[in-house]
């Protein structure tokens, strides 16, 4: 996992809808509190880079896999692993 490249917003938003998760099941998974995830995915605030962390371990927990920028076409991206 790259430094600067821990997680985007539109990683988050698009790993929980392949999971079906809400936005509180994601706080919940990654202990932290729903409104750090709604101003995260809105835009409002960027998380302290270990909130960040937190949701990203959380997600790759639950099955999914992170695709950098540079990996993906138009940008980072997500997918589930293939042997859930």
């Amino acid at each position: 996992m790259k430094e600067n490249a821990v997680l985007v917003a539109i990683q988050s938003k698009g790993a929980r809808a392949i999971l079906g998760w809400s936005r509180r099941d994601l706080a919940d998974a990654a202990q932290v509190a729903v409104g750090t995830i709604v101003d995260f995915e809105r835009g409002a605030r960027q998380p302290y880079n270990r909130t960040l962390v937190d949701i990203r371990r959380a997600l790759e927990d639950a099955g999914v896999i992170f695709i950098d920028s540079e990996e993906g076409i138009g940008g980072p991206g997500v997918r589930l692993k293939e042997d859930l």
